[in-house]
């Protein structure tokens, strides 16, 4: 364990994820840890409870912490001041993050969410670091200015002092949402072991719920959960989107009631997208939201139903209009169960990702078209670059719109007419093919508007097509089609509603697209092959 104290402003949070990226481990931040106890901010705590309620359960998070961590641990500023804590530090690696006024000033402006600070924030500060510095310099094993300098450099530093063995492959932290409901997707290959500290330090007991296909990608999870001493409950699902009913709802409730499952237990997924948003939607229903974590099995869970919150169930009337957003405390995606997946679930998943490219990352589209079999190789280096960019993609649309009021629409591009045809073809197709095809219906409706060029749609069939994703659907099922896209949820009133691009990376909205343009769209994805 490392551990990083200092004061507001020196960058703890973010040098402790640099530093844990560089080692390979888990981070705790126990101000965060604190917030989800609570389920408030500090400065609510701080109003709402005082400051002698926060400084009690700042104590107990941090022995515990300091106890079961074995990654990197981020104080909050003051924690150092509890006599216990002082004699739990002595003789482990500290880091003092020091930092300048002008500095911290710059990077947290010290009139937000900081109590201690709210009244004349400066020498507040001041007043503090002069109260605790000397704390911070005793317990400290090396002192490292952050004041003009990057999490990356800092943490670079503290390995090169304290002598710490890099990881050999570290894995990728990419954080989504803000605030008490952020979380990480690790990016990375054997990643089992870092389940339980993501969990957390208060979960006794896991209910696992896999598909009924899937006993042996479970086993490691399972087997990590269990050395960790927590008490597993495996539960399995029906595959695909069979498992998305309001009946396996019910029975999955059930078994949490039966196994006592209380808010400080979790609900862990291992499977695809439909388990991911079965799963779910269950943990948000239970007692009104127990924790949940994803361990997505396919391309299409880890670089999209895994991340984002989104949960649901289907109904006879559509895909996805029961559920709820439900943040995960957290998502391993690990690589090396692209390997397990059949060929033509690995080509699916990688419509999600072309998607990406569309509306965000032309690189994307750069590096597939450079070589589309690398693309759908689940051993080589373009396949995890093409993952993590679209999880980026994924990540920063989600934080800016958690709830999809606005921006975070453009991750549906292609997927009304997608959901349409899933509907329809009774649930057989997978969804990438049919969100691939849902993207080329919406170039061509966006080209008969003149928002999008034919070349940039050729460019969508040229990608697709390359690795082996369909791009044209069969023709006579357009009066089906349309009745189920106005009832699509994304629909409003009568009136149907569409991302479309206005160039590549370039995402708008078609909001009560003409009949005539919506039919026309359909026959010039009906002209190719059905």
């Amino acid at each position: 364990m490392v551990v990083l104290i200092g004061p507001p402003g020196a960058g703890k949070s973010t040098v402790a994820a640099a530093l844990a990226e560089l080692l390979g481990v888990d981070v705790v931040d126990t101000d965060q840890r604190i917030e989800q106890h609570a389920g408030m901010s500090i400065a609510d705590i701080f109003v709402d409870h005082g400051e002698d309620q926060f400084r009690q359960w700042e104590r107990h998070v941090v022995a515990e912490e300091l106890r079961t961590h074995r990654g990197v641990l981020a104080l909050g500023g003051g924690a150092i001041l509890a006599a216990h804590t002082q004699q739990a530090l002595m003789g482990r690696p500290v880091v003092f993050l020091d930092v300048s006024l002008r500095e911290a000033v710059r990077r947290t402006g010290m009139d937000h969410g900081r109590p201690l600070l709210a009244l004349n924030p400066r020498s507040a500060w001041l007043r503090l670091m002069e109260d605790r510095r000397p704390v911070y310099e005793r317990l400290a094993r090396c002192r490292i200015d952050t004041s003009e300098r990057t999490p990356a450099q800092v943490a670079e530093q503290i390995v090169a002092e304290l002598g710490l063995p890099q990881a050999a492959a570290s894995s990728v932290r990419i954080s989504v949402g803000a605030g008490p409901e952020a979380y990480d997707v690790v990016v990375g290959r054997g990643l089992a072991e870092q389940l339980p500290a993501m969990l957390g330090s208060a979960v006794q007991q896991v209910v696992l719920v896999r598909p009924e296909s899937l006993p042996q990608v479970a086993v490691p999870v399972r087997e990590a959960l269990s050395s960790a001493g927590l008490q597993v409950h495996e539960e399995t699902l029906p595959d695909a989107e069979q498992a998305k009913t309001a009946q396996v709802a019910a029975r999955l409730w059930a078994v949490l009631g039966q196994r006592g499952v209380t808010r400080s237990d979790a609900v862990v997924t291992v499977g695809g997208g439909s388990v991911t948003d079965l799963g779910g939607f269950v943990a948000a229903t239970w007692l009104r939201g127990v924790a949940v974590a994803h361990v997505p099995t396919t391309l299409l869970g880890m670089v999209d139903a895994a991340i984002g919150g989104k949960s649901g169930i289907n109904t006879a009337e559509g895909k996805n209009l029961v559920g709820a957003f439900y943040p995960p405390v957290g998502v391993l995606a690990d690589l090396d169960l692209l390997s397990t997946l059949p060929h033509a679930d690995l080509v699916a998943g990688l419509a999600e990702v072309i998607k990406g490219g569309f509306i965000a990352d032309p690189t994307i589209l750069d590096l597939i078209e450079q070589d589309p079999q690398a693309a759908i190789d689940p051993s080589g280096e373009v396949l995890p670059e093409l993952v993590r960019r679209k999880i980026q993609v994924k990540a920063d649309v989600v934080t800016a719109d958690l709830k999809e009021s606005s921006l975070r629409e453009i991750l549906n591009y292609g997927h009304t007419f997608a959901h349409a045809v899933e509907q329809v073809e009774g649930y057989t197709w997978r969804h990438g093919d049919a969100v691939a095809v849902g993207m080329v219906y919406a170039a061509e409706l966006a080209r008969l508007a003149g928002r999008l060029s034919p070349e940039d749609v050729d460019r969508h069939r040229r990608i697709l097509q390359a690795v082996g994703l369909p791009t044209s659907y069969r023709s006579g099922r357009w009066d089906d089609l349309l009745a189920v896209m106005r009832r699509d949820k994304k629909a409003r009133g009568s009136l149907l509603r569409f991302v479309v691009l206005d160039g590549i990376g370039v995402p708008g909205r078609w909001d009560g697209p003409d009949e005539g343009s919506l039919r026309a769209a359909y026959d010039a994805i009906c002209q190719g092959p059905s």
